[in-house]
């Protein structure tokens, strides 16, 4: 991969807790857990002489309590700032592990974060997520922002509704690396109920023209312009599938059961195909990008496809 320098093991208390540290160009690393399912998000850390900043966070305390411990073994001191890509608690709920930092996120990511909540710790209570609490941006902006960190520049750049209706890509320009929160998924299932099918393959085309050399997705390996591709394949399928399966009568579930995951059958989380197919018919049926959706009821109805509640190893 372009630009990879050296990693290092940042071991958890038990299996699959463990991730890895990369760093990608100089003084930027990927933090990256792995399998990259549910709510195994990656992170960023970006390091320049005595400033740092953060990139999301992560699920569980105990999560966010190692990297912490990672982030202060590249800086003397704390990281600064604190960016997130959005408002989902696999990549926010660390916030408050980092008291030092200012976060930094779109204004409808804050506003999402905050209606939120713990919402998400509710839909798998069998997880140990620790003494979590709410800490949301406290600085936000609503197109584009650009920070410094040390020497490095970083901009922020609002697309979509894509992922969210509230998503950040972190671009370093002269490290030509990308953060794209789950804009982009690395060997795991797109997911946009909650944004956009038509919005997603926007944000892609915004993220194909910044040129970047390294892409850190949202959860699963460090890339290239590759994965790129293999998610507008994705979201085009979901595309061709909805405009089929209305023409048909099917509903969303019924064509995901006739249609199943396809090509993209070795990626993990295929379960997602059903909130996904939700809001490509929504969209084909006239629906804005990032209009509301029964959530909930989507998350329901995709574990019962599944044929149960989708494994979360956080």
């Amino acid at each position: 991969m372009p630009g990879t320098r050296a990693a290092a093991h940042v071991p958890g208390t038990r299996a699959g807790q463990s991730a890895t540290l990369t760093e990608i160009a100089d003084g930027v690393f990927a933090y990256v857990q792995s399998d990259g399912g549910w709510c195994l998000n990656n992170a960023g850390v970006i390091a320049n002489g005595a400033d740092s900043a953060l990139v999301d966070t992560v699920a569980t305390e105990a999560r966010a309590r190692r990297l912490r411990a990672a982030a202060l073994g590249l800086a003397p001191r704390p990281p600064r700032l604190l960016v997130n890509t959005h408002f989902h608690g696999d990549h926010t709920f660390g916030n408050f592990v980092f008291p030092e930092a200012v976060v930094i996120g779109h204004e409808r990511a804050r506003a999402d974060i905050t209606t939120a909540g713990l919402h998400l710790t509710g839909l798998w209570p069998d997880v140990c997520w620790g003494d979590l609490r709410i800490a949301p941006p406290t600085v936000t902006y609503r197109d584009r922002m650009t920070l410094h960190v040390g020497s490095t520049q970083v901009e922020l750049l609002h697309v979509g509704p894509a992922h969210t209706t509230g998503d950040t890509v972190v671009w370093l320009p002269e490290q030509r690396v990308v953060f794209t929160g789950d804009l982009v998924m690395a060997g795991a299932t797109p997911f946009c109920p909650m944004g956009s099918v038509t919005g997603s393959l926007e944000a892609l085309r915004v993220l194909r023209g910044l040129g970047a050399d390294t892409v850190v997705p949202g959860h699963g390996p460090v890339g290239g312009p590759e994965l790129l591709d293999a998610n507008e394949g994705y979201l085009r399928r979901l595309q061709t599938l909805a405009t089929g399966g209305i023409a048909a009568g099917l509903s969303p579930r019924e064509l995901a059961v006739e249609a199943g995951p396809g090509p993209y059958a070795d990626l993990i989380d295929a379960e997602r195909l059903v909130p996904n197919l939700h809001r490509a018919y929504a969209e084909a049926l006239g629906a804005a990008p990032g209009d509301p959706l029964d959530i909930p009821a989507l998350f329901r109805e995709m574990s019962e496809y599944h044929g149960g509640l989708p494994a979360c190893h956080a």
